[in-house]
C-alpha cells in the first residue's frame, strides 16, 4: 500500500518561519512580556515577602536540626509559650502578624553581591607581580616551591588591597625561609622589583618581618607642605625637625595648616644634659631647605636660649635675626667667624669650670651656665675653604670643645652643609652629630652614608623644599618635611610666610647707654646687630672703640707671662678682632681663667 505524502504545511518550514515572523505573534509576544512586568511589579511586595518567609523557615529548619535531642523538649515549650502569650495579649495575633510580615520583607529584599575576589585586570597585575618575583624568591631542589613560574600567587599573596582607580595600594606577601633577608643586597632587590611592577611616581614602604617571613608594601600618602613656622607646642629642651608619618611617632601637635588647625605627627629632637644626641649634623643638595631648616631651629631656640649663627654663605639669610633680642651675633665673614667660635668654645669651657665649682661646693649651677647656648653653623666648609687660603685657622677647630662638653654645658650645636663639601668637615663634627638630617634628592647609598641605615621607603617622583629623612641617634629613619621658614627680608617669600616668620622674631635689643644699635662686620659690610645679653659676645671686626666708649686699648685682655689670654668669666665678655685680624677676648669680670694663647 502506498504511503501518502504529509501536508506540505508540516514538510515546508517556511510558511512556520513567517507565521513566528508574523506582527500579530510579535504583538502578542510583546503584550504577555508587559502583562509579565506589570504582574511583578504589582506582586512585587508578595514575592519579597514570601522569599523571606522561605529563607526564614529554613534557617528555623537548621536551627532546629542542629539543637541537641536533649534540648529540643525545653525549646519547643519556650516557643509555645511565647505562642501562647501572643494569642492571649490583646491584638497579639495582628501585632505577631505584622512582625512576621516585616521580618519576611527584611529577609527577602534583593542585595547587592559583594565581590570578594579580584577583578580581571587586578588579577593580571597580581599574577605579573607573582612571576617577577619568581626568579629572585625561588631556588632548585625545592621540593614545595611558593614561587614558581605558572605557579598559583594566590599562595604568597596573603593580603592585598586597590584603590578605586585599580592601583596596588597595599601588598602582604609570604617569602621561602631560606631567602636572605638579613642582607641589604637582596632586600634593596625585591623593594626594586615591588617598586617597578606597583606603579612608579609614588611612595612605598616596606616592612620585612623576619620572624614570619612576610613583606608588607603600603602606599604613603604625600606629607603635608602647608604647616608654616608657628609655636609648637613643646617642652624645654625639644625642638620640631619637621613632621612625619602618623603611625611612625607616638605624638602628634596641634598645627595651623593654611586655614584649619588640625594634629600633626613631629619629629622632635631633645636636646640638654640628658640628651642622647646633642648635636645635628644637615646634609642636602643646594635649595632642598637646609637654611630654612636652621632659621626653624633659631627661631625656636629663641625662646629659651641664646643664638650665635655662623653663616659660611655669606648670603644674609639670617639677616632677620640681627639686632633681636638672645641673638649674641650673625657672622659671615672668616674673621668675625673665628673670633666668634674662639668666645664659644672658651664659654663653654667656662661653664664646665664654673658648674664644676658649684658641685664642689654643694650648690646649684649658677644661672648663667643653665640658659642654653645655640651654636649655628651653616656651611662651615666656605670658610675653611677661606682659612685654608689665607693660612688662618680652621673655624671648624674651635667647634670641637662645644661638640665634646656641650652637653653638660647647656651648649648645643648645629652644622648645615652640602654633600659636595661634605668630606671638608672635621672629625669631632662628624664624629659628634649622632642627630642627622638629609635633605632633597639623595639615593639609598647617600642616605645610608649620612644616616646610617638606609630608608624603608622609595624615593618620591617629586621633591619639594624641606623634604627629606631623618634619623636620631640608633632609632629608625623617617620621612620628613620641615616646616616653610623662608626668609622674610626676602621679595620672594609670600606675605603670608613673611608676617608668620615675623611674628615669632623676638624684639629687638636697645644699648644700655641709649645709643642706636651696634654695626658688627659680616664680610667687610656693617650690619645692624644688638648688645649681647647674659654671656654673650657682641661681635665686632673694625676695631673700633666698645659700646661704652672705652678705648679698645684699655680693654685688651691680661697676657700673662707664657703668653696666657685672661677670659672672664661669669659675666658679659666680648670679642673684638684688631686691624690684624686677630680675634682678642675683651674681659668683661674679675675673675678670670686662663687659656693657652
Amino acid at each position: 500500500m502506498a504511503r501518502r505524502p504529509l501536508p506540505r504545511i508540516l514538510t515546508n518550514s517556511a510558511p512556520l518561519a513567517r507565521m513566528a515572523h508574523s506582527a500579530s505573534l510579535a504583538r502578542s509576544r510583546e503584550f504577555a512580556r508587559s502583562a509579565a512586568d506589570s504582574a511583578s511589579d504589582v506582586f512585587h511586595p508578595l514575592i519579597t515577602i514570601g522569599r523571606g518567609l522561605r529563607r526564614l523557615g529554613a534557617a528555623g529548619r537548621g536551627r532546629w536540626a542542629e539543637t541537641p535531642k536533649d534540648q529540643r523538649g525545653p525549646l519547643a515549650f519556650f516557643v509555645g509559650a511565647c505562642v501562647l502569650v501572643v494569642w492571649l495579649v490583646p491584638y497579639g495575633p495582628l501585632l505577631a502578624l505584622i512582625g512576621v510580615m516585616g521580618a519576611g520583607a527584611w529577609a527577602g529584599r534583593e542585595r547587592t553581591p559583594v565581590v570578594t575576589g579580584p577583578s580581571e585586570a587586578e588579577t593580571e597585575r597580581l599574577r605579573a607581580l607573582y612571576e617577577a618575583l619568581v626568579p629572585y624568591l625561588s631556588a632548585e631542589g625545592d621540593p614545595s616551591p611558593l614561587y614558581a613560574h605558572g605557579g598559583g600567587w594566590e599562595r604568597a599573596f596573603a593580603e592585598y588591597a586597590f584603590d578605586d582607580s585599580g592601583r596596588l595600594e597595599r601588598l602582604q606577601l609570604k617569602y621561602p625561609a631560606y631567602f636572605t633577608d638579613g642582607e641589604d643586597r637582596s632586600r634593596v632587590r625585591i623593594e626594586q622589583v615591588l617598586y617597578a611592577k606597583a606603579g612608579r611616581g609614588r611612595e612605598y614602604r616596606f616592612t620585612w618581618d623576619e620572624l614570619a617571613n612576610q613583606l608588607t608594601l603600603t602606599v604613603l600618602e604625600a606629607l603635608p607642605t602647608d604647616i608654616a613656622a608657628q609655636r609648637f607646642v613643646t617642652s624645654p629642651g625639644e625642638t620640631v625637625l619637621g613632621f612625619t608619618d602618623p603611625d611612625s611617632v607616638q605624638r602628634t601637635l596641634p598645627v595651623t595648616g593654611g586655614e584649619e588647625t588640625r594634629d600633626a605627627p613631629p619629629v622632635v629632637w631633645r636636646t640638654g644634659q640628658r640628651s642622647t644626641e646633642p648635636h645635628l649634623l644637615v646634609l642636602g643638595q643646594p635649595g632642598t631647605g637646609a637654611t630654612t631648616l636652621l632659621r626653624s631651629i633659631a627661631l625656636q631656640a629663641l625662646q629659651h636660649g641664646d643664638v650665635l649663627v655662623i653663616d659660611g654663605s655669606g648670603t644674609g639669610e639670617y639677616g632677620c635675626l640681627v639686632g633681636r633680642r638672645g641673638v649674641l651675633g650673625v657672622e659671615s665673614g672668616l674673621a668675625g667667624a673665628l673670633a666668634t667660635l674662639e668666645w664659644a668654645s672658651h664659654e663653654t669651657e667656662r661653664r664646665l669650670i664654673a658648674g664644676n665649682r658649684a658641685r664642689q661646693a654643694g650648690g646649684a649651677a649658677p644661672d648663667d651656665t643653665r640658659r642654653p647656648l645655640w651654636i649655628i653653623a651653616d656651611r662651615p666648609t666656605a670658610l675653611s675653604h677661606i682659612a685654608v687660603a689665607e693660612e688662618r685657622d680652621d673655624p671648624q677647630r674651635w667647634l670641637q670643645v662645644p661638640l665634646r662638653h656641650g652637653r653638660a654645658a647647656q651648649v648645643t650645636v648645629v652644622v648645615a652643609d652640602q654633600f659636595e663639601t661634605a668630606e671638608l668637615l672635621s672629625d669631632p663634627v662628624r664624629a659628634h652629630t649622632k642627630a642627622r638630617v638629609v635633605l632633597g634628592p639623595a639615593t639609598a647609598e647617600e642616605v645610608r652614608a649620612v644616616l646610617g641605615a638606609p630608608p624603608h621607603t622609595t624615593p618620591p617622583a617629586q621633591v619639594p623644599p624641606g623634604r627629606g629623612y631623618a634619623r636620631l641617634g640608633s632609632a629608625p629613619v623617617l620621612r620628613l618635611q620641615v616646616p616653610a621658614t623662608p626668609d622674610p627680608l626676602d621679595d620672594a617669600t609670600g606675605r603670608a610666610h613673611r608676617e608668620a616668620v615675623t611674628a615669632l622674631l623676638p624684639e629687638h635689643t636697645v644699648p644700655a647707654d641709649g645709643a642706636g644699635t651696634g654695626e658688627p662686620v659680616t664680610g667687610g659690610k656693617r650690619v645692624d646687630v644688638g648688645r649681647a645679653e647674659a654671656t654673650g659676645p657682641s661681635v665686632r671686626a673694625d676695631g673700633a672703640e666698645a659700646d661704652d666708649g672705652t678705648a679698645a686699648a684699655e680693654a685688651a685682655p691680661e697676657a700673662a707671662e707664657d703668653g696666657s689670654v685672661a677670659e672672664p668669666v661669669g659675666a658679659s665678655a666680648r670679642v673684638r678682632t684688631d686691624k690684624g685680624g686677630e680675634p682678642r677676648v675683651i674681659k668683661g669680670s674679675v675673675e678670670a681663667v686662663r687659656t693657652e694663647g
